[in-house]
């Protein structure tokens, strides 16, 4: 008998994983919707820093809740592949992307968010050992032209396409063409990979490590990263809260966007294959697309259904064709 994450059952561990990954992308695409508002009012580097340290301040309580005071025996090889992890992924990464964001515009870079699965594909190939089976290769490739199809912008039309793993793009209008598309592709591109970097080096330790430890760890090297960040650029000030922000909204968003959307997201990773994770990640951009037509009552175009349907027929490949 398989043991799940949940305890004996029959289902297979990688099942689990796999569904923690869908779950993740759910909860994402609920962040996203959520994060909307909040991202007229508040600038990218600050909202990034104020939800990262209320996640941090989510996980301080469900790590003593689930571990009490026990300590996981973990090497010092370990902590540091976590932080790692965190500076990598959360701190030097989202920097990069709201960067590129503010070149190329949140519809460009949601396409170039598509180059996360492939990147996590090869490096988990090279690093970790992993290969996928032929249908899995089948599933890759219908997830990717669905996502493409669904996301791929129309001038004019909002876009709240997220990175798997980064902070969610929050939507606005597809902008002219911009003044230095070269540096916002390879910034994006950049921040992309350093993503896929960052979860390919805490994949072992995920494995063999409490997750919520691990998880709270990594926002440790996140918040480190971010501080270190803004002090050399002098950006401090922007790390504070402005007057009369509107907690509330803030903390429900962090809460499903960020903690659970994170939890879910490693827990994908700690029990299937990375690469698997990367590609199931993805349908984020769908469920956003279903989520903004039900929830904002955006238009659900003939192309967004067929690129739905091309992404539900890439997970059945994932999930069930093996």
């Amino acid at each position: 008998m398989t043991h799940s994450p949940i305890g004996p059952s029959r289902v297979p561990q990688h099942l689990w994983g796999e569904l923690f990954a869908l779950l993740s992308a759910a909860a994402w695409a609920v962040g996203v919707i959520l994060y909307r508002k909040l991202g007229a009012s508040l600038a990218p580097l600050t909202l990034n820093f104020l939800k990262n340290a209320l996640v941090f301040g989510m996980l301080v309580p469900a790590v003593l809740l689930v571990h009490g005071l026990e300590v996981p025996r973990m090497s010092a090889g370990e902590v540091a592949l976590a932080l790692a992890s965190g500076v990598i992924g959360i701190g030097i990464a989202d920097t990069l992307y709201f960067r590129a964001l503010n070149e190329l515009g949140a519809g460009r870079m949601g396409i170039l968010g598509n180059a996360y699965s492939p990147f996590v594909l090869v490096l988990g190939v090279a690093f970790l050992g992993e290969r996928l089976v032929a249908q899995q290769w089948v599933g890759f490739a219908l997830v990717s032209a669905g996502v493409l199809l669904a996301s791929w912008p129309r001038r004019g039309s909002p876009s709240v396409l997220p990175v798997p793993g980064a902070s969610p793009a929050v939507g606005e209008a597809i902008p002219d063409p911009p003044a230095h598309p070269w540096r916002g592709v390879l910034l994006g591109l950049a921040a992309v990979a350093l993503m896929a970097i960052a979860i390919v080096l805490a994949k072992r330790v995920l494995e063999a490590q409490p997750l919520l430890w691990v998880t709270g760890i990594r926002m440790v090297g996140a918040l480190a990263g971010m501080l270190a960040i803004a002090v050399i650029r002098g950006e401090t000030a922007r790390l504070r809260p402005p007057p009369g922000l509107r907690w509330g909204p803030l903390v429900r968003a962090a809460f499903v966007g960020q903690f659970l959307a994170m939890v879910l997201w490693l827990a994908g990773y700690k029990y299937t294959q990375a690469s698997v994770a990367a590609v199931l990640n993805e349908t984020a951009s769908v469920f956003i697309l279903v989520l903004a037509a039900w929830w904002l009552a955006e238009p659900l175009t003939r192309r967004g259904v067929a690129g739905v349907l091309l992404t539900l027929a890439g997970v059945c490949c994932m999930l069930w064709l093996r």
